[in-house]
């Protein structure tokens, strides 16, 4: 997670919040069953596509109808250490979240 994307998050109504948790839930099962099989497509209701003009980075939106609810994102990883072994894996860093205006600056 971005300052960025914290600092957005911040801005958003509780109800808002917790309509991007919902989204994210769907979204964190979603990128699970993807990284199981490249075949899998995105939820339909999740709208996740690629940014024309930003490569890398994808947008998700989950609601159009008021208020506006969009949230930019790009595949990245992390390295884990457990019980001495290290592991690499892939993760999900969400750079902005809020309604359409986030792609001026995705």
């Amino acid at each position: 997670m971005t300052s960025r994307f914290k600092s957005d998050f911040k801005k958003l109504s509780t109800a808002e919040q917790e309509a991007f948790r919902k989204a994210a839930r769907a979204f964190s099962e979603a990128c699970d069953r993807r990284l199981e099989s490249n075949d899998h497509q995105w939820p339909a209701s999740l709208r996740v596509k690629s940014i024309e003009s930003t490569r890398g980075v994808f947008e998700m939106t989950w609601n159009f109808a008021g208020p506006d609810g969009r949230a930019t994102w790009e595949w990245t990883t992390l390295t884990i250490s457990r019980k001495g072994k290290t592991e690499i894996v892939p993760a999900v860093q969400w750079r902005r979240i809020g309604g359409h205006a986030i792609f001026s600056q995705p």
